[in-house]
């Protein structure tokens, strides 16, 4: 059954002031800029979490000088075009970010070719939605089976710009297609019809990119010259939010992030939070590098339900999990919408958030596009399955707060991938 760790917290009152680790999404970007770029870049606040360790070792392959202590990562690159051809497979683990993300920086490489791979859940998420785009730009990526899964082989080969409407509202997929553009030909263009978190069009900006972005739509020019510059991030809101609906499903309890991040392609856990009820109080923001953080403080109050769909959704995608679980206390119904995405995280979350909180007890049914959940009720507790995802890992442990028995979480060193002291955290806001 693999790693096993069983919790509870029942009724814990939830306080104090926490500083969660690095976003996720800016460390991996500030790693992969910094790469591209040519001269010294400095990094505060990385990371250090598998996912993002990935990404370092990739870079670290392909000739750039890449060093950490604690959460300050310096890179010395010798930029895109003088990289050395890797010897080895670059290889992703679990993370669809780097994988993703990579296949557009790579295909505009200057190296002869490489092979990038991924652990055994990567190798079945689909990679055609980025690979059809960087294809139209004239990228030479194979597999040996035909298939649009890793491993898959990138040869270099001269791109040309697109002018490409992204059917999904997915970061992943932009992100790609604007690093493959910064060396193509002429002007590429991709088009958003709901806006998807813009960390890449920031951090493009701050390295010195020829980009614009204006009402959901975002150009690049190819040819721009990268220099390497510092970088800031700030707090991870998707972290943060476990810790969120902990206070929210405690009487009497509180906490403050601080400098947590507030970019607001990102920030739609806050949104609904307030739709339900929960008091959130936002404080001293600031900006540093394109990205606007602050102190948030998240306090106990009567749970209503809502709906959540439409734009809302890309702001909060990696969030649906947790606020799942926070619906199943609310008076009522709360309807999850237009998230059919979740079916191709690092598992198929509707089904999988479903399953395990209907073991506890929840009023809970999967549709195509998300769920709807009935509250409030009663959770027992029980084993949960985190299914090797960090996010259904500690959702079960959140549950642990207001479950009558322990929960029991089934691979919870999955929850490395992004929050390696999360179980530290959760101690210490609970007083333990």
């Amino acid at each position: 059954m693999g790693n096993l760790k069983t919790i509870h917290y029942n009724k814990a009152i939830v306080s104090g002031k926490l500083e969660v680790p690095g976003d996720k999404s800016i460390s991996h970007r500030a790693i992969m800029l910094g790469s591209i770029a040519e001269g010294k870049t400095t990094i505060s606040g990385f990371l250090n979490g598998e996912d993002c360790l990935r990404t370092i070792d990739i870079f670290k392959l392909l000739g750039v000088s890449i060093e950490r202590t604690g959460t300050d990562v310096s890179i010395d690159s010798p930029g895109i075009n003088n990289w050395k051809t890797p010897t080895e497979e670059l290889y992703a683990g679990n993370s669809g970010t780097t994988a993703r993300l990579m296949l557009g920086i790579l295909a505009g490489a200057a190296i002869s070719s490489a092979v990038l791979t991924g652990d055994e859940s990567l190798s079945v998420r689909p990679m055609n939605r980025v690979t059809n785009p960087l294809h139209a730009m004239g990228a030479s990526i194979s597999s040996e089976n035909d298939k649009d899964f890793l491993p898959l082989k990138i040869e270099a080969e001269s791109l040309t710009a697109i002018d490409y409407t992204n059917p999904v509202a997915s970061a992943q997929v932009k992100s790609a297609i604007l690093f493959a553009g910064l060396h193509a030909e002429g002007t590429t263009i991709v088009r958003e019809k709901t806006i998807s978190r813009d960390h890449t069009e920031q951090m493009l900006s701050h390295f010195g990119a020829e980009i614009q972005s204006n009402n959901g739509e975002i150009s690049i020019t190819g040819g721009s010259s990268l220099s390497g510059t510092n970088v800031h991030v700030p707090g991870d809101i998707s972290s943060a939010a476990f810790f969120m609906v902990a206070a929210a499903l405690v009487k009497d309890s509180s906490i403050t992030f601080t400098n947590l991040g507030l970019n607001p392609t990102r920030s739609g856990i806050l949104d609904v939070l307030r739709n339900m009820g929960v008091d959130v109080n936002v404080m001293n923001e600031s900006a540093e590098n394109g990205e606007r953080s602050g102190n948030v403080t998240i306090a106990y109050n009567k749970i209503i339900p809502t709906e959540i769909g439409g734009s809302l959704i890309p702001r909060l995608i990696d969030e649906l999990p947790i606020i799942a679980l926070l619906a199943t206390q609310a008076e009522g119904t709360t309807i999850i919408k237009d998230a059919s995405e979740l079916r191709v995280k690092e598992t198929d979350r509707i089904a999988a958030v479903t399953n395990e909180l209907t073991k506890l007890g929840a009023n809970i049914e999967a549709t195509d596009d998300g769920m709807i959940i009935q509250g409030p009720t009663v959770l027992t507790g029980g084993t949960m399955d985190s299914y090797g995802d960090h996010r259904l890992g500690m959702m079960a442990a959140i549950a642990s707060l207001i479950t009558t028995e322990p929960i029991t979480i089934i691979d919870s060193a999955c929850i490395d991938i992004s929050y390696p002291a999360f179980f530290e955290d959760l101690e210490m806001i609970v007083g333990k």
